[in-house]
């Protein structure tokens, strides 16, 4: 368990009284599960979630009391810039934390995790460093009394199980949806951007059906009213959860870690996703000739999918013009590289550390470069890490793959030194 949790979390944690406790004595506690809780003490909502987290982290101190044995660690992974609020917000809290001084390590956390708002709080296998949920909020809220624990991912078919509702006709059962595509759909009548997708993906939906393929969509309604939520799917020709089931539309939310919307999750005919960036695909693709959307290594940046810059670290290749011939030659020569972070992270059951892109000449990529502070030099090889601020650059005459691997891989190792956005 050590050697495992060790690469995630380091050597040494931080408890309250300021003493530091090696990651290696979690093993002779019990802990098998570890909380990795993404907060602020100076933001209102983690100060609400921190109150309803101690007492849940209370009920299992009181059992590891009781039997000896202490199933459950909430690691804090602080946003605070200023050492003496981590230090204050350190000592106010029942668990451990990762060290203030070890920034970069905080940073590699939020990037892995895809963490984008706070407060967050994401559970790992103590033995493994994999993920088990990535909506712990939820289970705190759902599951107060932790009569669920560990609670590790259930089939989609089993989350979804019962009754789904559909506007031109009788419910249907959820085993209708076996053998199908679905797309999970978690949207909100009062979200603007979620209404803009939703008519796009009426279409989307509409297309697909006509081609015959076996497609379907689930709505998991976020709306605040039960009225909201009637008027919004009346615009819908799939099946929704109903909205008086909260349980089970919050189970689907704690499956997939949704933490905004929309949000498409798509999943092939044995219920295992194909991708989370439903909503890019649909807008990248509105004649669903790719559908089902199986992820390209490497993509062509563009206003829709520009959004994924924001989740976490980007491999963004710049190159000198509007030409596909170019576009595609650049990412022909990534594409290897690229492939081969992939299988290496999924064999591990992990997301890639980096996501790729090729960078034509366009008003967005011009806005990128102004935003990031690049040269306008091209070809341009860069590496964007848009929630730490920082960025890796590298400006040669030539690119080639043997310069592309060297500086992906100087990345991963901790080499290379970021300048700042």
């Amino acid at each position: 368990m050590a050697g495992a949790l060790a690469e995630v979390l380091g050597e040494v944690l931080v408890a309250p009284d300021g003493e530091e406790v090696a990651v290696a004595a979690l093993a002779a506690r019990g802990v098998s599960l570890v909380g990795l809780y993404f907060g602020c003490s100076l933001s209102g909502p983690c100060a609400q979630v921190g109150a309803s987290l101690a007492a849940f982290y209370g009920r299992f101190r009181g059992e590891a009391a009781a039997a000896g044995a202490q199933r459950l660690e909430i690691v804090f992974v602080s946003a605070e810039q200023e050492q003496q609020q981590w230090q204050e917000a350190v000592r106010a809290m029942p668990w451990l934390a990762l060290p203030f001084a070890d920034k970069r390590r905080k940073l590699k956390l939020w990037n892995k995790y895809r963490v984008s708002n706070i407060p967050s709080l994401i559970f790992i296998d103590a033995s493994t460093g994999k993920v088990v949920c990535r909506n712990g909020l939820l289970v705190i809220r759902d599951d107060p009394e932790g009569l669920e624990f560990p609670w590790g991912p259930k089939p989609f078919s089993e989350v979804v199980a019962g009754p789904l509702l559909r506007n031109n006709g009788p419910s249907l059962d959820s085993t209708a949806l076996e053998g199908s595509h679905v797309g999970v759909y978690f949207s909100a009548h009062w979200c603007p951007p979620c209404r803009s997708l939703t008519r796009v993906l009426v279409e989307s939906y509409r297309k697909i059906k006509e081609t015959g393929q076996k497609f379907e969509i689930v709505f998991v309604s976020a709306d605040r009213s039960e009225d909201s939520f009637k008027q919004y799917f009346s615009e819908m020709p799939w099946l929704a959860v109903p909205y008086a089931d909260e349980a089970r539309r919050s189970r689907l939310n704690r499956l997939y870690g949704i933490q905004g919307i929309p949000t498409l999750i798509v999943l092939d005919a044995k219920g295992d996703v194909i991708t989370r960036q439903g909503r890019v695909e649909v807008l990248n693709d509105t004649e669903c000739r790719e559908f089902p959307w199986h992820p390209k290594p490497v993509l062509e940046l563009t206003d829709s999918n520009a959004v994924q810059l924001n989740e976490g670290p980007c491999l963004v290749l710049f190159v000198d013009s509007e030409d596909d011939g170019e576009s595609e030659a650049a990412k022909q020569l990534i594409q290897p590289i690229a492939e081969k972070i992939i299988a290496k992270y999924k064999a591990k059951d992990e997301e890639a550390p980096l996501l790729f892109f090729v960078a034509g000449e366009d008003d967005m990529t011009d806005s990128l470069r102004d935003y990031t502070n690049l040269p306008e030099a091209a070809p341009l090889l860069t590496i964007l890490d848009m929630s730490a601020r920082a960025k890796y650059v590298m400006d040669v005459e030539e690119i080639t793959p043997e310069i592309v691997e060297a500086f992906v891989s100087d990345f991963l190792a901790d080499k290379l030194k970021p300048e700042p956005i």
